[in-house]
């Protein structure tokens, strides 16, 4: 019943910006945190970034300092500001969202994922 959609991905030269956005759409209500996963060509999917329902945030190790998670409630979106970007960024980035409902389930909604490739 969560639609997650992801945007702004693309084509970026190594040390440039991208910025990415996910818009949440559907039965919302109950959204307590969102997050960024990605994987790699023979990796892992791995977390990127995670912001809880208060804005507390949490952020993988590689992308430290680098990265910002943000989310906008009013306009129910999700966005990651990447920056310093690295060839070993390039992955699929993929939107997450976890929603719990009192009482009767916990739910994880993902996106299709978005192409992020870092060229040198």
């Amino acid at each position: 019943q969560v639609q997650l959609v992801e945007s702004g991905g693309g084509l970026v030269q190594a040390g440039g910006s991208l910025r990415l956005s996910c818009a949440a759409s559907g039965s919302i209500s109950g959204i307590s945190s969102m997050a960024w996963h990605r994987q790699a060509p023979g990796s892992q999917r791995e977390l990127v970034a995670r912001i809880n329902s208060a804005g507390s945030t949490d952020y993988g190790t590689s992308v430290k300092g680098r990265f910002t998670i943000s989310r906008d409630n009013d306009k129910n979106t999700m966005y990651l500001q990447m920056k310093s970007l690295k060839l070993e960024d390039t992955a699929v980035y993929y939107c997450n969202a976890y929603k719990e409902v009192p009482d009767l389930y916990d739910r994880d909604y993902w996106g299709k994922g978005i192409v992020v490739t870092v060229s040198s």
